[in-house]
């Protein structure tokens, strides 16, 4: 009872084409795809960058966190 047949899963399948059809099918998995393809490229990347670049002295780097950091204040107003 806890666990699905291979039967279940084949129907579910039938239904998700059905309802979605295949070329959404077709463009989402591609999509899914283009978006892993790209992660992993970023985390190549970052990780080269990260190598490359020489650490920086501890006063530089509190400087730098402190003039990129902005607050902004913003109300919420809700409808009455």
């Amino acid at each position: 009872m806890g666990s699905f047949s291979i039967w279940h899963w084949l129907i579910v399948l039938l239904i998700v084409v059905m309802v979605f059809g295949t070329k959404k099918l077709r463009n989402l998995g591609g999509d899914l795809g283009g978006a892993v393809k790209g992660f992993k490229d970023g985390m190549k990347e970052g990780g080269a960058a990260a190598e490359e670049k020489p650490a920086a002295p501890a006063a530089q780097v509190a400087n730098t966190a402190a003039a990129e950091k902005t607050t902004i204040d913003v109300e919420a107003k809700t409808k009455s």
